[in-house]
């Protein structure tokens, strides 16, 4: 086990290979542990640390143990695997994560998953609908790659570098056209990774993956928020996924002005959905809202406002209520208008 302040280092065995495990917070198992898988091109570090060492997210932190998953090989430093390595499946990692709640003693978690990550979530979660409490899902897919996506992929495989190709997967078109500090960044840094092989393997590996078959009749059992970037790539497909999802126990939240990675970019407004979101699950009492309320999600018609908060008239009064006076306060109308709105 490696110290660094609060953080904890852990190599946790499970019946498929060792999981890098970071753990961080106030050690409780008395609530659920919130649990984050990253996405391809990303570790637990650089896909997720902005977020919670962002301010407004202290509140949780100190109040939650979190439980930072890297996926085989992809931890900073991690060496890289031999030629002609087996790489596990999306399933095969999914079925990892157990072995991970059990050496923590933690019944349930929260899971936060990027792309990738919020796949592999996903996996877990239908298969242990019991150890989850709540999911975020951060720029899903929860399709199998079609014939046109793979020709697409064979051609960009040859035209492209596999630092391309990810960054294609991370960042909209407008971020990459602008090439943004952080596009940037993110070049560097997988240009220069030791592991680029690993992390090759999981790009081939998440290009594999099957298609998770969920409907209205066959999804999840506890409450999901999905979030996507208005600019994002996978905008189409968190769409189509909050399609297939249950609409009393499903919020989508399409972030204005984000690209691929809004919990880099827009960590404030992340952090206000995620309280929001953390209440209505019963823990209000650990995630009080901060005074200055700039929640700002896309609202551009009535319509699409009664469908972002048409979910809590039938889940939380009171959470609804909340989201009732954010609206008001981030667009600046009146109660009267509002109550024009949802008429």
């Amino acid at each position: 086990i490696t110290n660094c302040r609060s953080l904890q280092e852990h190599s946790v065995e499970t019946p498929h290979g060792v999981l890098h495990v970071t753990l961080h917070g106030t050690r409780t198992t008395r609530r659920p542990a919130i649990l984050t898988f990253h996405d391809v091109g990303l570790d637990s570090k650089s896909c997720f640390s902005p977020l919670f060492k962002f301010e407004e997210m202290q509140e949780i932190v100190k109040n939650f143990t979190l439980i930072h998953i890297d996926a085989p090989g992809q931890e900073e430093g991690a060496a890289a695997y031999p030629a002609g390595y087996q790489y596990p499946s999306m399933e095969t990692i999914a079925e990892m994560i157990p072995a991970v709640l059990q050496f923590f003693n933690f019944r349930t978690v929260i899971g936060v998953g990027v792309g990738a990550g919020a796949y592999i979530l996903s996996k877990f979660t239908l298969a242990n609908p019991d150890s989850v409490e709540g999911l975020v899902l951060i720029n899903i897919d929860t399709n199998a790659r079609g014939w046109i996506d793979w020709a697409a992929q064979k051609l960009s495989s040859v035209t492209s570098s596999l630092t391309e190709q990810i960054l294609s997967h991370l960042f909209s078109q407008e971020e990459l056209s602008s090439n943004t500090d952080l596009v940037q960044s993110h070049r560097e840094r997988i240009n220069k990774a030791p592991n680029g092989i690993n992390i090759e393997l999981l790009w081939k590996t998440y290009n594999s993956r099957r298609d998770l078959n969920i409907d209205r009749n066959s999804t999840f059992k506890c409450p999901v928020m999905l979030v996507v970037g208005d600019q994002a790539p996978y905008e189409d497909a968190a769409v189509e996924c909050n399609s297939k999802m249950d609409p009393t126990t499903t919020s989508f939240l399409k972030m204005a002005d984000a690209g691929g990675l809004p919990q880099l970019t827009q960590p404030a407004k992340l952090t206000e959905a995620f309280k929001y979101f953390i209440q209505g699950m019963g823990y209000s009492k650990f995630t009080a809202l901060t005074n200055n309320l700039s929640f700002c999600l896309q609202i551009q018609t009535c319509a699409n406002f009664k469908k972002t908060v048409s979910n809590f008239f039938h889940t939380d009064t009171l959470l609804f209520t909340q989201y009732v006076h954010l609206y008001v306060r981030a667009s600046a109308v009146t109660i009267k208008h509002f109550a024009a709105v949802c008429h």
